[in-house]
């Protein structure tokens, strides 16, 4: 399954709860009401966990997985992690734990 693959799973997936696709940082993106909470970013996803969750700290665990720094210039977005495409198994319960920290935001 290809990056675009999954994410149009995890739209199909949370669509009935209002998601919706979005552009940030001229990618795709799934956001709720105006907030983002997931965006493909190259071939991989990044998730707005929240730093010093558990979640965030599974997926910074992760082989390959980075704080998001969109910039490449050593300003990383703590809230946000880099998965990459290789746990695509991971997205989906990932979007679902972003989706949760933006409603308890």
């Amino acid at each position: 399954m290809t990056p675009d693959e999954c994410f149009d799973d995890i739209l199909d997936e949370l669509a009935p709860e209002g998601v919706h696709t979005a552009n940030m940082f001229g990618s795709r993106a799934l956001k709720l009401e105006t907030k983002v909470f997931a965006v493909v970013h190259s071939d991989d996803a990044v998730f707005r966990l929240g730093r010093g969750t558990p979640t965030h700290a599974d997926a910074l665990a992760l082989d390959g997985a980075e704080l998001f720094d969109p910039s490449g210039k050593g300003r990383a977005m703590k809230d946000w992690v880099r998965v990459p495409a290789e746990h695509t198994d991971q997205w989906l319960p990932f979007a679902v734990a972003a989706l949760a920290f933006l409603r308890d935001a």
